[in-house]
């Protein structure tokens, strides 16, 4: 499950996508208009601008802007960098691999089964990136909050 952070960001970076050729984008703007807290959205923006996803641009004009094009950035990698792990289990993880203290990773079921997992979730969020997001219709967020 995504966690509240991770889906602030997707929605931060579709309606940046959205917006990308008007130039940068003021934080409040993308606060007011998402529905997402300020304070919290700061912290995420600046995360991403760590990354090398963002930057920002001061004055006049200003505001956060892609530093890579958001056709290049893959859904996964803004999950690993708000969420961590994609896959459910840390002994199956590309990125963060540990492996389970009471488990042969050889001869476990589970295991088996949460790398097919992690081998599904990752031939789509690899493919599908930030653009993607933008390419889809605009839906009002209170239609649905009301319909969940």
């Amino acid at each position: 499950m995504l966690n509240k952070k991770t889906q602030y960001a997707f929605r931060a970076l579709e309606y940046m996508a959205r917006r990308k050729a008007q130039g940068p984008v003021l934080i409040q703007e993308i606060s007011e208009t998402k529905k997402i807290p300020l304070k919290f959205l700061e912290n995420i923006l600046l995360e991403l601008r760590k990354e090398g996803i963002l930057d920002s641009k001061k004055g006049k004009g200003g505001g956060y802007l892609f530093r890579i094009p958001p056709d290049k950035i893959p859904l996964a990698r803004i999950i690993r960098v708000m969420d961590g792990p994609i896959a459910m289990l840390p002994c199956v993880s590309l990125y963060f691999y540990e492996r389970c203290s009471q488990c042969d990773e050889h001869n476990c079921g589970l295991h088996d089964i949460m790398i097919t997992v992690r081998d599904a979730n990752l031939r789509i969020l690899e493919n599908k990136t930030v653009a993607d997001l933008a390419a889809e219709p605009e839906r009002n967020i209170d239609a649905d909050v009301l319909s969940e």
